[in-house]
């Protein structure tokens, strides 16, 4: 029941609209669902931290909305040895994404209230863990924004400077994500030097391409961690694909004509959910990484039966069974 009751949670999350689910809204909410918590700690980070940081790649997409970003960091301290290397989630927390300059087509625009599912997992899996007491230590990174359009709005082929000082050319305004990712990851590498980092996202609707709603894409720096996600998910049920994480699809996002990288590459729409993976993984300065793009199974109409139709809240008991089984 705890872990269907917070899968429920990161349901309803991503089911919000936006309007109702600013950045704002989603901190209070959150805060309030993990006040009672034992052992778990919330800060919720105003712009001015984010500037103080200098996460100029999530600053670059959150300033075309009006709505304040916001950097939530959530401590949880269930180990024994508090000074236990911690895992780290990282969530994806775009709560409306229309594609900025790059706008996307109208139609089911309206799905874009739920590019802050992995986020929303994010959240559901710390609220589970906390809940259960597991005897581990996690800490969740979260950044939240919009991705708008307006006078102030990221420009393609502007330049933004990431947090660990890379250089991002942004030709697709849409590929906004691995942006927001790319500074959080980078963060949590360096301030919290974890024993494995994971971030979840609705990253690239090439991935819906090539997996559909049969499981969700993951790439990793690491076979173990691979391993480990891998049974997590034909435990619960919510399946895990493992896909190609080549040098030659970073050769495509770092030949770039203004920066160190382009935050499309070179090769089109060709592997996009790959160079995307590529795109993070010069911002992972951790052994043990994996991303898991989980656009194809954010949603369900009939393909799973017992979800229902609507945002479905997966890969929220994978990421339970795993941490369960460390």
């Amino acid at each position: 029941m705890i872990i269907a009751d917070c899968q429920n949670f990161a349901r309803k999350l991503t089911e919000m609209p936006a309007n109702k689910l600013t950045p704002t809204d989603f901190a209070n909410l959150t805060v309030d669902r993990l006040q009672d918590l034992k052992n778990v700690d919330t800060i919720v980070r105003s712009k001015d931290w984010i500037v103080d940081q200098k996460m100029g790649a999530f600053l670059s997409i959150a300033q075309g909305s009006v709505q304040p970003p916001i950097f939530m960091e959530i401590k949880y301290t269930g180990s024994k040895d508090k000074d236990a290397k911690p895992i780290v989630l990282v969530g994806k927390g775009v709560t409306f994404d229309c594609g900025g300059i790059s706008i996307k087509p109208s139609a089911q625009m309206d799905e874009m209230r739920g590019d802050m599912g992995g986020a929303a997992v994010v959240m559901g899996t710390i609220a589970a863990i906390a809940t259960l007491q597991l005897p581990i230590n996690v800490v969740c990174l979260i950044p939240l924004c919009e991705n708008l359009v307006s006078g102030e709005a990221v420009k393609p082929g502007d330049v933004a400077t990431a947090m660990n000082g890379k250089t991002i050319q942004v030709d697709n305004t849409d590929a906004e994500g691995r942006l927001l990712l790319a500074d959080a990851l980078h963060y949590g590498c360096t301030v919290h030097t974890p024993a494995s980092i994971i971030n979840v996202a609705t990253l690239t609707g090439a991935m819906m391409v090539s997996l559909g709603s049969g499981a969700a894409g993951v790439f990793s720096n690491s076979a173990s961690l691979w391993g480990n996600l891998h049974k997590a998910g034909i435990q619960s049920g919510e399946r895990l694909w493992r896909m190609p994480l080549f040098q030659h699809y970073t050769a495509q996002i770092t030949k770039s004509q203004l920066a160190d990288v382009n935050n499309i590459g070179n090769a089109g729409r060709a592997g996009g959910s790959c160079t995307a993976a590529a795109f993070l993984r010069e911002f992972v300065s951790c052994d043990e990484w994996a991303h898991i793009d989980m656009a194809g199974v954010v949603s369900n109409s009939s393909e799973v039966p017992y979800l229902g139709k609507g945002m479905t809240g997966r890969p929220t008991r994978t990421l339970i069974e795993f941490l369960s089984n460390i």
